[in-house]
């Protein structure tokens, strides 16, 4: 399934939960706190910016954010929060599109790289990344560590939420290091509603020889916004890489 099928004007409309999931200011506000910081008083530029869920707030912290991302509807759902004169958006891949300008921060948030579905790719938008900052930028990734320590030998399928009104699973193909995840959503009727989406999964090591492929080096890795330390145990990380410093 390519992704202009997955991420549908429908989609779009579901797509934002003010207030709640990973809209809940807990998980929204160091996020935002943390990217602030790393911008400075230069421009920050979002992959995959969506609906605006990060760059919104963002922009009202005075940073200057531009976005680009593949999905019309998510756009439309962004200009219900911001025109274009406040975050322009370019409409392209992540990989290969450009924006105009030069940028202190890119940025890359809730495990969207995996959405690219080859490591050339992958690739790319870290080479892409590259193109847009100055000396001294910095491109931040927020990914999840993949779960395949709960595969038993015959499962392909890990449980990584259940609460009352949704199951989430994940089921894994280790040869292509590809994964789908599977979001169910349910009420007290008979019926259920299924998104799902295809990732490729990226061990935190093979996502740090990507960044040095494109010139970064890895200038922090913290298993949240918060700081917290990233761990053998860690479900997520947040890796800041850095290009070098002009000479």
């Amino acid at each position: 399934m390519e992704q202009e099928e997955i991420w549908t004007a429908d989609a779009a409309r579901r797509y934002d939960t003010p207030g709640t999931g990973m809209f809940a200011p807990e998980v929204l506000g160091p996020a935002v706190d943390l990217l602030a910081r790393l911008a400075g008083e230069g421009a920050a530029l979002e992959f995959a910016i969506g609906t605006g869920r990060v760059a919104v707030p963002l922009a009202g912290r005075s940073v200057s954010v531009t976005g680009i991302e593949l999905s019309r509807p998510m756009v439309e759902q962004l200009r219900t929060k911001a025109d274009e004169s406040v975050i322009p958006v370019v409409i392209g891949d992540m990989a290969t599109s450009t924006a105009p300008g030069e940028y202190s921060l890119v940025y890359l948030v809730y495990n969207t790289i995996s959405n690219l579905l080859t490591q050339a790719r992958q690739v790319e938008c870290f080479r892409n990344a590259a193109r847009h900052l100055g000396p001294g930028g910095r491109f931040v990734v927020e990914l999840w560590v993949p779960e395949l320590r709960k595969l038993p030998p015959g499962q392909k399928a890990t449980v990584w939420e259940c609460a009352p009104g949704y199951i989430g699973l994940d089921t894994y193909d280790v040869l292509r290091q590809h994964v789908v995840s599977h979001h169910f959503r349910f009420d007290e009727s008979e019926r259920a509603r299924l998104f799902r989406s295809p990732h490729r999964y990226i061990w935190p090591a093979e996502l740090d020889l990507m960044a040095q492929l494109a010139n970064f080096h890895l200038e922090s890795r913290h298993a949240d916004w918060n700081g917290a330390p990233f761990t053998a145990d860690s479900r997520s990380h947040v890796s800041v890489y850095r290009l070098p410093p002009a000479q």
